[in-house]
């Protein structure tokens, strides 16, 4: 547009300078219009030309102003949304401040929590203890008590005997007063001489009956001196007893048997003296009796070295009270004739004549006949039920001092000890399994010596594997507190950790340890601190064995959740029941026979640890399958 202005323009000129020079220029004014109306139509040529490019590119214009405008928006809407990432951005670093602030928190409150749940583990191991010794406490009270029952049926028992004797001994003065009478109205010699015969008869059968007396109350009976046969006027010499210096009346006898003090002790067994002892055939509280049973008291003496088929009955008895079965004692007087009726007893009879219905009591029981039978003398045999309880608090499993306790086992049954009676004691845990086979096999390397195991730290230099295997569970806790590990100590209360396990055991590591001990799996550096000294404790040649174990195909970690089930027998095993008797000696928890084998595929080398021999878990996998 502007250029089609310039050129109006300049036409207008033109007529002007044509007017102005029309004088001069007449000539040449055709010869210039002609050339100016050609200039003419070419610039109105050029003019609609530069007015068509003109509208193309107000055309371009409008839509560069469009498209700008568009582009416009966007560039607001993005900045908008920028503002608002800006604005999220912000937000959530307060977010995620607040957040590590909660995360702070949350840790300070699960340090509290685990100090609280380390008090309270406290709190309970301290309850339980209580609690077994409550347990004991009771069990010591129903012993006094029945005690107590015992020493009240004595009692009764005595005063009855005394009340007869009395009865006897007036008939007796009776008898004696009345002879004196024969005798002083008789003058015949011959009549006197039988008179005296008969009167120290009688004379002797007093003293007899006093001998019996005096030997039941040996330890509770007081006699004075006026006993003394010259006190009595019964002197071995042959004096006449017409004689007014020997004649008594017949109360001076009385008054001797006032003299007599008797306790409720004696010589009746210790146990369940009720009045079943008083039966037709039994003992009775006359005169006959008592002169048997003193009798019999001496052949207790003099047959002490007797073989055990020719004890009496009393002294079976003495030998169950001895050997933990006291509650059976009754029911034995009654069956029991001689050692003899034990010995070729069978477990049947055991439970039908003797009333033994706990199967860990027969067993106890035929284990000892067996000893007898075949005459062996098994170390294992001189550590007792109570022993064993102690035995278990050394090797971390107080839990089960009760089961053991009331089902009697003693060293010999934890020779002889299968899975099936652990499951008896309600003992499941795999890892408890394995400790009390770890613990037995350490007693059988050691001949079943009642001190083999260390309860205590004595130098910490030099620690072979051989020491180790023999600590005790609190020789364990000692040693966690010598690696500054205090905190984690208790946890292992319980647990059945033992140098035995430690050392013995192909797959107990320290993970296993470490998982014990409660460390949870997010302290690495306490947990690589516990692995370093574990395998510090137990040597190369171990750690090198329970690596390799580690890495076979076949190994399955240690856990507190598995359980030992018992074997169930399929329809295919009752036949081989009926042929033959089940041989209960591949069911044992630790094997006899400690010769070295293969665990779990590899060979293992124990020539260091006092011929220890390795332990493996083929009796547990065939008796049971873990969960």
């Amino acid at each position: 547009m502007f250029f089609f202005i310039l050129v109006s323009r300049h036409l207008l000129k033109k007529p002007s300078q044509v007017n102005h020079h029309s004088s001069t220029n007449n000539e040449t004014y055709q010869e210039r219009l002609a050339r100016l109306e050609g200039d003419k139509e070419s610039l109105i040529l050029q003019v609609s030309v530069l007015t068509d490019q003109v509208e193309a590119q107000g055309e371009k214009i409008r839509d560069l102003e469009i498209c700008l405008e568009g582009h416009q928006l966007k560039l607001n809407a993005t900045e908008e949304m920028l503002q608002q990432e800006l604005l999220s951005r912000t937000s959530l670093e307060t977010q995620k401040l607040d957040l590590m602030a909660e995360v702070s928190d949350l840790k300070i409150k699960l340090v509290g929590m685990e100090k609280e749940q380390s008090e309270y583990e406290e709190k309970q191991n301290k309850a339980e203890g209580l609690l077994q010794e409550l347990r004991h406490l009771k069990i010591k009270v129903e012993e006094l008590e029945n005690e107590r029952n015992q020493y009240e049926w004595k009692l009764k028992a005595t005063k009855a005997e005394i009340a007869q004797l009395q009865e006897q001994l007036a008939l007796k003065d009776a008898e004696i007063e009345r002879l004196q009478c024969q005798l002083s109205r008789t003058s015949s010699h011959s009549e006197v001489a039988e008179r005296d015969q008969e009167v120290q008869r009688l004379k002797i059968g007093m003293e007899s009956l006093l001998a019996a007396n005096e030997e039941k109350n040996m330890d509770g009976t007081v006699v004075s001196d006026d006993l003394s046969p010259l006190s009595l006027g019964m002197d071995s010499g042959p004096q006449s007893p017409l004689s007014l210096e020997n004649r008594k009346s017949p109360k001076g006898i009385k008054k001797i048997w006032g003299k007599i003090r008797r306790t409720q002790s004696g010589n009746f067994p210790a146990d369940d003296l009720g009045l079943a002892e008083f039966r037709r055939g039994g003992l009775r509280a006359t005169a006959g009796p008592r002169l048997s049973r003193s009798k019999e008291t001496k052949g207790q003496k003099s047959d002490y070295n007797a073989p055990f088929a020719q004890w009496s009955t009393e002294r079976v008895c003495n030998w169950l009270e001895d050997f933990g079965l006291g509650q059976y004692v009754i029911f034995a007087r009654q069956w029991v004739t001689s050692g003899h009726t034990l010995l070729t007893a069978t477990p049947q009879d055991m439970e039908k004549e003797m009333g033994i219905k706990h199967p860990l009591h027969r067993k106890k029981l035929v284990l000892a006949i067996k000893s007898i039978n075949t005459k062996q003398d098994e170390k294992s045999a001189q550590l007792d039920h109570i022993w064993v309880t102690r035995w278990l608090d050394d090797i971390g499993l107080p839990q089960y001092k009760d089961q053991f306790h009331e089902s009697r086992v003693d060293g010999r049954m934890l020779q002889y000890l299968t899975v099936n009676d652990l499951l008896f004691l309600k003992v499941t845990s795999q890892l408890h399994h394995l400790s009390i086979k770890c613990a037995i096999h350490v007693l059988h390397i050691n001949s079943f010596n009642p001190h083999c195991l260390r309860r205590r730290p004595v130098e910490e230099s030099n620690v072979s594997p051989s020491e180790v295997v023999q600590w005790s569970n609190h020789r364990v806790m000692e040693w966690l507190r010598s690696v500054d590990l205090a905190e984690y100590a208790p946890n292992l209360r319980g647990s059945g950790v033992h140098g035995g396990l430690i050392i013995l055991e192909p797959r107990f590591n320290g993970d296993t340890l470490a998982m014990l001990l409660n460390i949870p799996p997010q302290k690495t550096l306490l947990r690589r601190h516990l692995t370093t000294n574990f395998n510090v404790l137990i040597g190369p040649e171990t750690q090198q064995e329970k690596r390799d174990i580690t890495e076979s195909t076949a190994y399955t970690p240690l856990t507190t959740t598995a359980k030992v089930r018992p074997k169930k027998l399929g329809f295919s095993h009752f036949g081989n029941l009926r042929k033959k008797k089940f041989d209960e000696s591949k069911d044992y928890v630790c094997p006899m026979d400690t010769n070295p084998g293969a665990t779990n595929g590899t060979q293992k080398n124990y020539t260091g640890y006092k011929g220890l021999s390795p332990l493996t878990d083929r009796e547990l996998d065939q008796v049971g399958q873990t969960d």
